[in-house]
């Protein structure tokens, strides 16, 4: 099982690699344990421009038990504890959860991906629970004192521009979708956008090429059957 996760990691890590909304390493060489930076490219968002340095850190049972989230410098946020641990359902262990009310379908499932957990932390920057906060200080201040709150988000988006590295070039909402543009992708606006506008994984092309290929296997073997 370990030889199989590794595998899929390392398909999955090339893939992510070439996307401009993260930028990641291994550590030590590592495939089980990822440096992770989630760059914002939403113009809209608090966060724009921001660079923001994780750990990854999977299972050798992955896909199926998550992986492990942690920022490296903790956001003042309702679903960030101080730690820098995130709140959130994605990285629950699978199936349903009476004491929390969570149902299988919100929590991790075999099929979710690194690209789907990343892209549903960026979408938890902007879109914070409240009801149930992790930060409860910081879940109060976004109700009740807004403006404080988004100073405290610029303090956080401020000090994550030291973390980037030496040569690195940020990528901005601009350029990043006329890099698209020029790959040959549709051209469209941030508010159009969706999770497929963050790139698809060359792993799940991988997995639609190997469907194909036993479809075809199985036609080929209906027509010789006909044949006899």
């Amino acid at each position: 099982m370990a030889q199989s996760a590794e595998r899929m990691l390392m398909n999955e890590f090339k893939a992510l690699s070439k996307e401009t909304w993260t930028n990641i390493e291994l550590i030590n060489d590592n495939v089980f344990e990822w440096s992770v930076a989630l760059i914002v490219l939403n113009p809209d968002s608090l966060y724009y421009g921001g660079y923001f340095k994780a750990k990854l850190t999977f299972p050798k049972t992955y896909p199926y038990q998550p992986p492990d989230f942690q920022f490296i410098r903790p956001l003042y946020h309702p679903n960030i504890y101080p730690n820098g641990k995130l709140c959130i359902s994605i990285l629950h262990p699978p199936g349903d959860d009476e004491t929390s009310g969570e149902t299988a379908a919100e929590r991790w499932s075999p099929v979710q991906r690194v690209e789907s957990v990343l892209i549903s932390v960026l979408s938890l920057l902007d879109d914070p629970e409240v009801s149930s906060p992790a930060n409860v200080d910081a879940g109060v201040m976004l109700r009740n004192a807004p403006e404080e709150y988004k100073t405290r988000v610029k303090k956080d988006l401020d000090i994550s521009k030291g973390d980037i590295p030496k040569g690195f070039s940020m990528p901005t909402h601009e350029s990043a979708f006329k890099k698209k543009e020029d790959e040959g992708d549709f051209d469209m606006s941030w508010e159009d956008s969706d999770v497929e506008s963050f790139g698809g994984s060359e792993s799940d092309l991988d997995g639609d090429e190997e469907m194909d290929s036993d479809f075809e296997g199985e036609a080929d073997d209906d027509e010789d059957e006909d044949e006899k």
